[in-house]
C-alpha cells in the first residue's frame, strides 16, 4: 500500500473546511492532518501537523499579500502550498508563483479538481489553470534571472531568500555582514543557513555554493 499524502486545510469558511475535509478523508491515498481558520497560531499548527501539503484559501492569502505563504514555506521546510478558491487574475497568479506555491486552483473548480491537484503536487508536479499558463511563460521569458531561480528551487529546494544568501556566502561574507547587507538579524541569517544545509545535505556553507554552481548558475 502506497503511503498517504498528508494535507492541512486552512480556510476561513467553516463550511468549506468541513465539506472539503470530509471529501478528502474518503480518499485512501490522502490523510487530513488538520483543519483550521486563519489565526496568529496557524503556522505553528501547520508545523506541528507534519503535513506535506497545505491547502490555503484565497481569503487567507490575500489578507497579507502572500506574505503568509512565504512565511509558512520558510518555517516549514519542504511544505507544498496549493491555493484554492482563487480568481482568474494574472497578477494574483504570478504573485502566488513568486511566493512559492505549487498549485493554483480557481474558485469555480470542483472538489474533484482539488483532489486531483493534491495528487499531482504530491508527485512533484505543478498545477495551474491552462488559461493562466501563458502569463507564466511570459514572466520567465521577460526575466532572464527567473529560469535559474526556478531551477534551483526545484532541484535544491532553496527558497528565494536562501538563494539570496548564496552569492554573499560565495563572497566570503560573515553572517553578521550578510545580515547587514540584507537588513536581517544575524540569528535569522544563521537559521536560514542551517535550514539550507539540512535541505541539501551539505556539511558546510561553501558546499551549498558548489551545489548551486553545479546547476549552471554563476555565483
Amino acid at each position: 500500500m502506497s503511503p498517504q499524502t498528508t494535507v492541512f486545510l486552512l480556510a476561513g469558511n467553516r463550511l468549506l473546511r468541513e465539506a472539503l475535509s470530509r471529501i478528502l478523508k474518503t480518499k485512501s491515498d490522502i490523510s487530513v492532518a488538520g483543519t483550521a481558520p486563519y489565526s496568529p497560531q496557524a503556522i505553528q499548527q501547520i508545523a506541528e501537523s507534519n503535513c506535506q501539503i497545505l491547502l490555503l484559501d484565497s481569503v487567507t492569502s490575500a489578507a497579507s499579500d502572500f506574505q503568509f505563504v512565504r512565511r509558512v514555506i520558510e518555517v516549514v521546510p519542504g511544505l507544498k502550498v496549493i491555493m484554492i478558491g482563487m480568481d482568474e487574475n494574472e497578477e494574483a497568479f504570478l504573485s502566488a508563483v513568486r511566493a512559492g506555491v505549487f498549485g493554483y486552483v480557481l474558485k469555480d473548480a470542483s472538489a474533484t479538481d482539488v483532489v486531483a491537484a493534491v495528487r499531482a503536487v504530491a508527485q512533484d508536479e505543478a498545477v495551474c489553470p491552462p488559461r493562466l499558463c501563458l502569463s507564466l511563460f511570459k514572466l520567465v521569458c521577460s526575466d532572464s534571472t527567473a529560469l535559474p531561480t526556478l531551477r534551483i528551487r526545484y532541484k535544491l529546494g532553496l527558497t528565494r531568500r536562501q538563494q539570496q544568501l548564496v552569492p554573499l556566502i560565495a563572497q566570503g561574507l560573515t553572517n553578521k555582514e550578510i545580515a547587514m547587507r540584507l537588513n536581517l538579524s544575524e540569528q535569522t541569517v544563521k537559521n536560514h543557513i542551517h535550514r539550507m544545509l539540512q535541505r541539501v545535505g551539505a556539511d558546510d556553507r561553501l558546499a551549498v555554493v558548489e551545489m548551486v554552481r553545479e546547476q549552471g548558475v554563476f555565483v
